[in-house]
């Protein structure tokens, strides 16, 4: 499924089971417990991670169609960004951006 498929079907059940379809503030902290319980997840080697992560970017295409974001554009944009950066170790050994090439 792409993702402007997933962005689509997320909203129309969001507004067919009547939930929150326009606080964004408090679409922001349902994100934030659902990364929470992903992490929880993860940490107890639970079988639910999946199902977590799934929460976790219906949550957040939630908050792109509640602000007229277009998520699919916008990964691809960042995704081709990241690509042409270029990163280099610093003295510290950290691993740092040295270029937007």
């Amino acid at each position: 499924m792409d993702i402007a498929t997933a962005q689509r079907l997320a909203w129309e059940n969001k507004k067919a089971k009547g939930f929150n379809t326009t606080d964004v503030a408090l679409e922001f902290g349902l994100l934030t417990a659902e990364v929470s319980e992903a992490f929880t997840a993860w940490c107890r080697k639970e079988g639910q991670l999946g199902e977590e992560l799934a929460d976790v970017f219906l949550y957040l295409t939630a908050l792109a169609e509640m602000n007229g974001v277009d998520l699919a554009s916008e990964v691809a944009a960042k995704i081709d960004k990241n690509a042409r950066r270029v990163y280099a170790r610093n003295e510290d050994g950290v691993l740092v951006r040295v270029s937007d090439a």
